[in-house]
């Protein structure tokens, strides 16, 4: 009998030490788990940042920009797109950036690029934590100030 009680207490022991050892909770809160930013997140990050610049008219190309004003004005086509011109590669740490964009006729394009660039940099990195390397704009058109805006004419009058 009291071979078994000494197993039985030796059994336990390893048991209670485990558990005291064991410690919960422990170890910095930030490395638990794992974050993931998806590129549509981050394109809409640019998109909004690109258009704050003085001298961005548009983003896109003129191709877009039209399918874009078709699907805006059909009821429940969505909203306008803040991503239009704008195409994220995003990474675990890092991401990189292109965008297409319209100036004004009369600012400075590189002026405007430089602006863009800062911009949207700034506001990548500060909202999601990633490293952008790079972004790369491509201007598309220059609105000039005459040209009036493509307007679709309305199918039911």
């Amino acid at each position: 009998m009291s071979d078994t009680t000494q197993k039985s207490q030796v059994e336990q022991e390893p048991t209670v030490q485990t558990r005291k050892a064991v410690k919960r909770g422990g170890g910095d809160p930030s490395t638990r788990g794992r974050t993931t930013i998806a590129d549509g997140v981050v394109e809409k990050i640019a998109g909004l940042a690109a258009r704050d610049v003085l001298g961005v008219h548009a983003m896109g190309s003129g191709l877009s920009r039209t399918f874009g004003a078709v699907r805006d004005r059909v009821p429940g086509g969505g909203s306008k797109s803040v991503t239009r011109g704008v195409k994220a590669e995003v990474g675990e740490v890092q991401t990189a950036l292109d965008l297409e964009i319209v100036v004004d006729y009369g600012v400075s394009i590189a002026d405007v690029a430089r602006a863009v660039r800062e911009n949207v940099v700034s506001a990548v990195e500060r909202m999601t934590g990633l490293e952008v390397v790079e972004v790369n704009i491509a201007v598309s058109d220059v609105k000039l100030p005459e040209e009036e805006e493509e307007e679709l004419e309305p199918r039911i009058q």
